[in-house]
């Protein structure tokens, strides 16, 4: 997905502020959903964030134009961790792994991921690898 850095995104000092790139993840996420024909709520479940695990490598500034790539790095029942990486031109500036549950909206309690959304993530995963078996 790609993102373009505006004035409201950065610092004083003209550079992104940090929080700015967990909300470009977010975005990412929603847009992964989205790609697949999915919502990020589905059947009245949906994922919340319960760990992060980010590094800062560099900085991006106004006008810049990044990249966020997605992809799902293990799978369970209830939950998965999604890694998450910041390109600028193709240069990576900033990664994370993202642990997230899934809940039923209603009762805020963990649940299990609907069988169809399991079958897409699990298919996400598993080219994933592929990928990184041809690299």
């Amino acid at each position: 997905m790609k993102i373009r850095v505006y004035y409201e995104d950065t610092d004083c000092g003209g550079i992104v502020y940090h929080a700015n790139y967990l909300k470009y993840c977010e975005r990412a996420r929603s847009e992964f959903f989205y790609d697949k024909g999915l919502s990020p709520e589905i059947e009245g479940k949906g994922f919340v964030v319960i760990h992060i695990d980010a590094s800062f490598i560099s900085v991006a500034v106004l006008a810049d134009e990044l990249e966020v790539k997605s992809r799902v790095v293990k799978l369970g029942k209830s939950g998965m961790s999604v890694r998450q990486d910041i390109y600028l031109k193709d240069k990576l500036i900033f990664k994370a792994t993202i642990k997230l549950a899934c809940i039923d909206m209603h009762t805020k309690r963990i649940a299990r991921i609907p069988e169809e959304t399991y079958k897409i993530l699990e298919q996400d995963m598993e080219e994933g690898l592929k990928e990184l078996q041809l690299n």
